[in-house]
């Protein structure tokens, strides 16, 4: 299986992270009744840019497989923090709900 993540500025806007375009290091995890993403990525414009519109974003997970079709699961941040922590050269995300789905079969009958 193959991974890519992706967080973007609502339906349309810029995006600010696409690991198959720019691969970083990041990590994915349950926190509470949420997930948590931390993310190595230095402070830049777009992360700032990123941080401007922190309740606005969309994030993404695709998982590609070989045999069977792209699985996409998409999270949503409503009130999770985003943040940057500087010390650590870490952006952080919690995301509090999410949906997952396989584009292939959405809305087919």
């Amino acid at each position: 299986m193959k991974e890519t993540f992706i967080v973007k500025h609502a339906v349309g806007g810029p995006v600010f992270i696409d690991t198959r375009n720019e691969p970083v290091p990041y990590k994915a995890e349950s926190h509470g009744e949420g997930w948590k993403f931390t993310v190595s990525v230095p402070l830049s414009d777009n992360i700032r840019e990123l941080l401007a519109f922190k309740h606005e974003l969309n994030m993404f997970l695709f998982h590609d497989f070989e045999d069977a079709p792209t699985v996409k699961i998409w999270y949503y941040i409503k009130e999770g923090p985003v943040e940057y922590d500087a010390a650590s050269g870490q952006l952080i995300i919690v995301a509090d709900s999410r949906i997952e789905y396989t584009p292939d079969t959405f809305m087919t009958e």
